[in-house]
């Protein structure tokens, strides 16, 4: 059983939410997000809240109705606050620019690697500190994990791009293990 299916969802003043064979739709102040949903959970909304319920008693489908518990909740922030991650850049050398709807990386290899910001995602740049913000969570992460995993952060220098409260647990180098 999930713990997380089995709460209702509640719908703030400023969100309106749609339900049609599946296909959820949550209107809000920043955007309006669409998903289709598997008919073995049933989605309704009561009172100014969204229910979940399963369809019938199965692992897989018990697994379901959490997941689409917390896709509906994230739709329903997105839509009302955003989400938004920060990456930091570490490293001489190493920096990060936008030129119109392209993320431009200097990350000490031979070329600069451009990456073309996807659609309804906002990236700013400011010195070494990349912000992506959207209304969609997936897109979100995705797009900064895909920044992130260009240069993963070494553990002797800690030069790379990493997120903002990530911590990278640092090694000591070659003089200090021989004297050990």
């Amino acid at each position: 059983m999930s713990r997380i299916g089995k709460k209702p969802i509640e719908i703030p003043e400023n969100v309106e939410i749609k339900i049609e064979d599946g296909n959820v739709t949550v209107k809000g102040p920043l955007g309006e997000l669409k998903r289709q949903f598997k008919d073995s959970v049933s989605i309704k909304q009561k009172e100014g809240f969204v229910v979940l319920n399963p369809e019938r008693n199965s692992k897989a489908v018990f697994s379901l109705w959490g997941t689409y518990s917390s896709h509906i909740k994230n739709m329903i922030e997105g839509a009302t606050k955003g989400f938004e991650k920060k990456l930091v850049v570490v490293g001489i050398g190493y920096k990060a620019q936008t030129e119109g709807k392209n993320l431009v990386l200097n990350l000490g290899f031979s070329h600069p690697i451009k990456m073309t910001i996807p659609e309804g995602l906002k990236v700013v740049v400011e010195k070494n500190i990349i912000s992506i913000s959207g209304i969609n969570k997936e897109e979100v992460g995705d797009f900064s994990a895909k920044i992130r995993i260009l240069k993963k952060p070494e553990p002797y220098k800690g030069k790379g791009i990493r997120y903002e409260n990530e911590v990278v647990r640092r090694k000591a180098g070659k003089k200090a293990a021989t004297t050990a």
